[in-house]
């Protein structure tokens, strides 16, 4: 099995458990996805598989793209990671891996890029609770002071300014495995995930699924 595997962010629904509970679900199409290249200790200096997930047309691919595709007789891919192998797992160049490499698996961590949301004010961005909404005031949503007097006499770095929100990478932690669709290559998570509908995702087994807990 591998460490991690690529997916992309479908959308959100609902579903009802057995006893009644209505729990969030985030959907994703995790995979299929293609082992464009292998590399070794004794070629690259480090072992990893470097995955590829979504077919892109040629004519809106690079040559070099195009080029590792041939390779493996496929065509170009859109999303590219590369992900570490576990001890032991035999992968084969131009393999084709599905969401089955996750059955058993109860807690994943999903990485992937927030909703960018532009530039963004001290209230939006860090939750300030604002000035006084009284009439007469004009002071409503400015962050107020940013500096000191003469000593230092600058602004502080790491302060908590306006600029911009979203855009990042990020981890969510711990995220239950509800279900796997292995005909459709759906992966059910609970709760929500980063990105928005449509965005690539990188899904790795959480610490306690490594540990064996």
């Amino acid at each position: 099995m591998l460490s991690g595997f690529l997916g992309k962010k479908i959308g959100m629904t609902q579903i009802y458990t057995d006893d009644g509970r209505m729990l969030p679900i985030t959907l994703i199409q995790a995979g299929p996805c293609s082992v464009m290249q292998i590399k070794t200790i004794e070629n690259d200096g480090y072992s990893a598989v470097k995955l590829g997930f979504d077919d892109k047309k040629k004519k809106s691919a690079t040559k070099q793209e195009i080029g590792n595709a041939a390779k493996i007789s496929q065509e170009p891919k859109r999303f590219i990671r590369e992900v570490k192998p576990d001890a032991g797992v035999e992968i084969v160049l131009g393999q084709s891996i599905n969401v089955e490499m996750l059955a058993g698996v109860k807690k994943v961590d999903v990485i992937g890029l927030t909703k960018g949301k532009g530039y963004a004010g001290v209230m939006k961005r860090w939750n300030f609770k604002g000035g006084a909404a009284t009439h007469g005031s004009t002071r409503h949503r400015p962050p107020g002071s940013i500096g000191s007097n003469t000593d230092p006499g600058r602004v502080i770095r790491g302060k908590k300014m306006s600029g911009r929100l979203g855009g990042e990478r990020v981890t969510i932690k711990n995220i239950d495995v509800v279900k796997i669709d292995k005909d459709k290559n759906l992966l059910f998570l609970r709760g929500a995930v980063p990105g928005h509908k449509g965005s690539y995702l990188i899904l790795n087994k959480s610490w306690a699924e490594k540990v064996g807990k």
